[in-house]
């Protein structure tokens, strides 16, 4: 109980942070904006193959990502608040409180993406319970490796760099991963084809929020 109450109070305190301020959902919803934007007038995303048209929507999130999701471990260490946490909670509840609000954050932008991607690209959705999973693991999978390495860039000087240089790497499987499945939810059907893929993204999403909960203990203690 105590354990749920510790990620309870970090969530609710970063929910409130954002919603005060609003300065990562209005950048992030600002770029989306103008890269579908672009997409659609400048690239003619209509006329693009089923696996382009697949590709280009998580590209748009993943660089949305990249300018958000080390915010939450960031504003910790340039509001020198990180040693109050290090104080009221434990490594567990601090990792696990910054990945839902991730969690929260990066899938509400996720679904206003593709809400605008689908309706500006005319897109069917071929599985809704494929693309719902597909979603969900994705933004896993994301804020598992986002949180990650908030946690460990957030001790550096130019945090923004090496947050940028140290995700590509672990962020390009995973990509690679979710074209394939979104285009088999958006456009051809899951079919058995596709399971490999799918269980990649349960697997990848798996690791990347295990390991992140068992580094963070040495990360919290520096």
């Amino acid at each position: 109980m105590d354990f749920l109450q510790g990620i309870s109070a970090v969530l609710a305190k970063d929910l409130q942070t954002e919603l005060r301020s609003r300065y990562a959902i209005n950048t992030v919803l600002a770029f989306v904006g103008a890269a579908l934007l672009l997409i659609l007038f400048a690239l003619n995303a209509e006329q693009l193959a089923p696996t382009p048209k697949s590709a280009l929507v998580w590209i748009v999130i993943l660089f949305a990502a990249l300018s958000s999701l080390s915010r939450s471990f960031v504003m910790e260490t340039d509001r020198k608040t990180f040693d109050l946490l290090r104080i009221h909670s434990n490594a567990s509840e601090v990792f696990v409180g910054k990945l839902c609000y991730n969690f929260l954050f990066t899938l509400a932008v996720n679904i206003v993406t593709f809400l605008l991607y689908i309706f500006l690209l005319g897109m069917p959705i071929a599985d809704l319970l494929a693309f719902i999973l597909v979603l969900l693991f994705g933004t896993a999978g994301l804020s598992g490796v986002s949180t990650m390495l908030g946690a460990i860039v957030s001790q550096a000087d130019r945090k923004g760099a090496i947050f940028s240089v140290l995700s590509i790497p672990l962020f390009f499987p995973l990509i690679l991963i979710l074209v394939r499945t979104t285009k088999a939810a958006l456009i051809d059907g899951f079919t058995e084809n596709y399971l490999n893929d799918f269980w990649a993204l349960v697997g990848y999403a798996g690791v990347t929020i295990t390991a992140g909960i068992l580094l963070f203990d040495y990360i919290f203690e520096e």
